[in-house]
Formats: C-alpha cells, structure tokens, sequence
C-alpha cells in the first residue's frame, strides 16, 4: 500500500461484478486500474485462499507478505500448510493493453472461477471468489454468531 501525504492509507475496497472472458481474462474496474499502474505498474500476484477464492496482490505488497511468510517455523504443521498454499501457487501477473489480467486456468480451476465473479477489495488485496460460492459464504458469515480465537500462535503475528 502506498502512502499519501496527510498519512492516509491508499486502499481498495467495494464489491464489483465482474464476467471473465472465454480465456480466463478479468478487466480491472477502472476504478483500481490507475492506481495499480502508479504503485506497482500493474503486476500483481495471484494466489489461492483458504476459503476458496483468490487473493491478488500489487507485488510489492505480496513481496512484504512473502518474506513473512518465509519467516514462518517450517516444522509448525500448520505454518507449512499456509506455505505450501499461498507461496506455491503464487502466479505473478500483469495488466495487457486493455486492463486485464489473464487468471491461471489452475487456479481458475480449483477456485470454480467460469463467467460469473466478484472482485472484493479487502485493504491491502483483493479477493476473486465465484459469484454463486461468494454469495453463498457471505450468507453464512451473516448468520454466525461467534468468532473462534484458535489461531495458532506462530500465525498471529503475520498479517495477510
């Protein structure tokens, strides 16, 4: 994330939905296009999330992620897992001529990403989820009551 003068914190937030192209191709909302290109030219990495969507970041923040993401104790069974998750399926990727991004067909696969998707900006990333599965977790996380506190110690630290 980049940073403004008066201290203010550049963020992406909002909801958008969006169609892939028959090749796997997302158009950035115009919205966060530009400011893509000013921070990070318009590369980003793409990896998978444990809930089921994609995680896209500018690279210099995944960058400042990965590195914490190698901090993590290899022996902590869990630490691995997130390794092996988030840094092994890492894609870097970059805007065409229109404002697109090509999706990894891998990825699009495991995430049942087709037509129909949402890009959800969540601060320092956005989230792709398919339309049908965003819908359908947003629903339950409305309906939770309570929020479970068995975070691993290792992993309260790192901020994703």
């Amino acid at each position: 994330m980049e940073f403004l003068a008066a201290g203010e914190t550049r963020v992406f937030r909002g909801v958008s939905n969006l169609n892939l192209d028959a090749k796997g191709r997302m158009a950035m909302p115009t919205k966060y296009r530009e400011r893509l290109i000013e921070s990070c030219g318009g590369r980003l990495v793409i990896t998978l999330d444990r809930d089921g969507c994609l995680l896209l970041y500018p690279q210099p923040e995944w960058e400042r992620i990965e590195i914490e993401l190698m901090k993590l104790p290899s022996l902590n069974k869990q630490a691995r897992g997130l390794q092996r998750l988030l840094l092994g399926h890492a894609t870097e990727c970059e805007f065409d001529g229109q404002g697109r991004i090509l999706l990894p067909a891998p990825l699009r696969k495991v995430c049942d990403l087709n037509k129909e998707v949402v890009l959800i900006g969540q601060g320092n990333k956005f989230e792709l989820w398919n339309e049908q599965a965003w819908g359908d977790r947003r629903e339950q996380w409305l309906q939770e009551e309570s929020v479970s506190d068995e975070v691993s110690a290792a992993l309260t630290t790192l901020s994703l």
